[in-house]
């Protein structure tokens, strides 16, 4: 497979690293710094889970073959021993016997189907558990950004009170934490794409899908502030 058509799970966590360090570098001590190291730590979560799901489960497979074929086997049985009892069918009896085989049938495909679905619906819990994961991260994210205002750092007149944020933080300085929090949700979407990379189910695909549309949301809201603090910085620009 062409490897720029598939997401690289070990260049996301690289990336993650990298991000890492360079908040660390810039805020040494944060929460944000902290947050970005557990992400990393959650995004190899994501690789080791991603190949897991894309991997057939041969025993688990050949268990739930050895329940079909046991169910084919029981049910064959008891066809066969109706039909050494059939020798004098009346239209009451036959329709009995054939309302019975529907039943049996029908309950056949139902038992086929449960089993036949119990892997997918196996790792699909694995996979939910994990995106709750990336989605309450978002959210951490989204705190820290939170509170940055950039009117605030503007230096506009305000009137603090004693529970007001603080911002110790210059206009370029909040420029890049709020650009930390954009990538770092960016990186969030990533690793929860890896979820479905290998693994085709709807259910799943669509948590991935509401992560996405979530981050994005964020991110948008990010960049808004981040404008805001440009034109601070660049009063004059485009006049």
């Amino acid at each position: 497979m062409h490897r720029y058509r598939v997401l690289d799970p070990g260049k996301i966590i690289a990336t993650a690293d990298t991000l890492g360090r360079r908040i660390d570098e810039r805020f040494p001590g944060g929460g944000l710094g902290q947050v970005c190291g557990e992400l990393a730590n959650v995004c190899r979560e994501s690789q080791r889970l991603s190949a897991w799901l894309g991997r057939p489960n041969w025993w688990f497979r050949a268990l739930v073959g050895t329940g079909i074929a046991v169910l084919l086997g029981t049910i064959a049985g008891m066809a066969h021993r109706v039909h050494l009892r059939t020798e004098v069918p009346g239209v009451a009896e036959f329709l009995q016997g054939l309302e019975a085989g529907i039943n049996n049938l029908v309950f056949l495909c139902v038992a086929i189907w449960f089993l036949g679905g119990l892997e997918t619906r196996w790792k699909r819990r694995r996979a939910q558990a994990s995106l709750h994961t990336l989605r309450s991260m978002a959210h951490i994210v989204d705190m820290h950004q939170l509170t940055k205002d950039p009117e605030r750092v503007a230096g506009h007149a305000r009137h603090d009170t004693q529970s007001s944020p603080r911002h110790p933080l210059t206009p370029f300085e909040l420029v890049r934490y709020l650009d930390y929090c954009a990538e770092m949700l960016a990186l969030i979407s990533k690793a929860a794409a890896l979820h479905v990379q290998d693994f085709d189910d709807a259910e799943t695909r669509s948590t991935v899908e509401d992560i996405e549309d979530l981050t994005l949301g964020l991110s948008q809201k990010i960049w808004q502030k981040i404008m805001i603090l440009d034109r601070v910085m660049h009063p004059m620009d485009g006049r």
